[in-house]
């Protein structure tokens, strides 16, 4: 099966390098104890195995978004190095699969009370179109409140809401994010982390409001 990989040798050199230095990193004195401690290696292998843990849920995750870019299993299994049998295998959860080609997807269970808040799953939705159906969404008074492959799962309220995504990786911005105001929902789904906020919220000025192209919509 021939790989048509997308990155140049200095990319993957990067991202190995980086992962190493996440890995020896994880503490100020595991690179130093391993001159001279036995206990150390086992530490650097405790480290390592989170690490291998964390870049196979990205890989699932960072799969799933291509195939909700629109992205075919036989294209996915090119870059992977594999059949799209044997991607389609490994990355599939069946159940959502089969949801996603009726056209729908389960909410979580839930249950409430009658004076619980609706709750609704968009569906089917892709990494192009998602902010659209959230700006759209928020607008009526509907608040994200989970997601996954092709949907979000949002809830009603009496105020309208504004959304954006931002990377995972963007620290700092995360941080001014939330001190604006802007509540994450969830842990994110990888490459995105998600926001709300009430309109209406403080907002200094030239933050990120849902439907704008500002500089935290992505």
């Amino acid at each position: 099966m021939s790989s048509e990989h997308l990155l140049g040798p200095q990319e993957v050199s990067r991202i190995r390098e980086g992962i190493a230095a996440a890995v020896l990193g994880v503490s100020d004195d595991l690179a130093d104890s391993l001159e001279h401690d036995a206990v150390g290696y086992l530490r650097l292998v405790d480290a390592s195995r989170v690490g291998a843990e964390e870049a196979g849920r990205l890989l699932r995750e960072a799969v799933q978004r291509a195939r909700a870019a629109g992205h075919s299993w036989d294209t996915v299994g090119r870059v992977l190095g594999v059949s799209r049998q044997a991607a389609q295998q490994r990355f599939t959860d069946k159940d959502k699969d089969k949801d996603k080609d009726k056209g729908t997807v389960q909410p979580s269970a839930f249950v409430g009370g009658p004076d619980t808040p609706e709750r609704r799953i968009l569906t089917p939705l892709t990494a192009f179109n998602e902010m659209a159906a959230l700006a759209e969404a928020g607008r009526d008074g509907w608040h994200l409140i989970g997601y996954g492959s092709f949907f979000h799962e949002v809830e009603s309220s009496d105020h309208p809401w504004n959304h954006c995504r931002l990377p995972l990786a963007s620290g700092a911005r995360h941080r001014r994010m939330e001190a604006e105001g802007w509540i994450p929902v969830g842990d994110g789904w990888f490459p995105w982390r998600y926001y709300k906020r009430p309109v209406g919220a403080f907002a200094p000025s030239g933050s990120a409001q849902a439907g704008q192209r500002g500089p935290f919509h992505q």
